[in-house]
């Protein structure tokens, strides 16, 4: 059984991006924490995805920290004109590596001109405001979204997305400022964003999934495995094509600081799921049930 040809573009923050994008966490050392092994390995990745076509991608000066940012401004400076450049804010790291909340104006200030500083650009393309904590709450960000829609009308952003957020809270973000893109967990096993993720598309507002493969149980593990071989392909592919298929607003930053497994991720691009191998993807996690 057939299926028609995915959309390859999605109109992102003013500009029209492909959907596979690039996403920079790996470029740090272990536990995104400090220098890679391979400064070298990482500048090449860097520049073999521009090569291959990638004009989205997605960093925070908090990764290392700084370490990516510096690695993304030696490969790529002065990035080419078409290169949407996406970073995040929110949270800081202290000297053993832990993850703290930064969501104070001043620290988000400073952290809006860290980004600046270490890509070396005069503004940012698009600042995802990364609420802070290890699963959703239902707390008012408004005051969060004020203190970023001010660096925003003093020209440091241009573009406003948000990352670990409800529905909730967008809506009430929504009210302050435009939102461009939502960063949330979502793959073929956590669902929970399902009716979100519609919701954004009839908006026109870009949705970007992290951990494409987290949370999945030893079972779900086999069973994409087992579609993977039959597609001659690899269970990262699939569930990237997976996400590829299920919304077209749907924008992918698979990382790596190796060029092949950049290769490979970037072919789940072009692996083409019939709607029979769709359903069968689908049942591999359930489905949120309706309230």
């Amino acid at each position: 059984m057939s299926t028609s040809a995915l959309p390859a573009h999605f109109s992102f923050a003013g500009r029209k991006v492909r959907r596979m994008g690039y996403g920079a966490m790996q470029l740090a050392g272990p536990q995104v924490f400090g220098p890679p092994k391979d400064r070298a390995a990482c500048i090449a990745v860097l520049r073999e995805a521009i090569a291959a076509g990638v004009d989205h991608i997605d960093t925070s000066d908090f990764y290392g920290p700084h370490i990516t940012n510096q690695i993304i401004h030696e490969a790529l400076h002065p990035y080419p004109d078409n290169l949407t450049l996406v970073t995040k804010i929110g949270a800081r790291r202290n000297d053993k590596g832990d993850w703290l909340a930064a969501q104070s104006p001043q620290e988000l200030r400073s952290a809006v001109e860290d980004n600046l500083r270490h890509l070396g650009l005069a503004s940012l393309d698009v600042v995802n405001l990364r609420v802070f904590g290890h699963g959703l709450t239902q707390d008012s960000i408004g005051h969060l979204v004020e203190a970023t829609a001010q660096l925003q009308q003093e020209g440091l952003i241009r573009h406003i997305g948000l990352s670990n957020v409800t529905a909730g809270q967008i809506k009430e973000a929504q009210a302050i400022a435009d939102i461009v893109c939502v960063q949330n967990q979502y793959n073929l096993v956590h669902r929970e964003d399902d009716g979100l993720i519609d919701d954004l598309a009839a908006q026109g507002i870009a949705y970007v999934p992290f951990f494409p493969l987290g949370g999945f149980t030893p079972i779900q593990s086999t069973a994409l495995s087992d579609i993977a071989a039959r597609l001659q392909a690899q269970p990262m592919q699939v569930a990237l094509a997976w996400l590829l298929h299920r919304s077209p607003n749907i924008l992918l930053i698979p990382g790596t600081s190796s060029v092949a497994h950049l290769r490979e991720n970037l072919k789940a691009g072009q692996l083409q799921l019939t709607p029979d191998t769709l359903a069968e993807l689908d049942a591999i996690g359930d489905k949120p049930k309706a309230s």
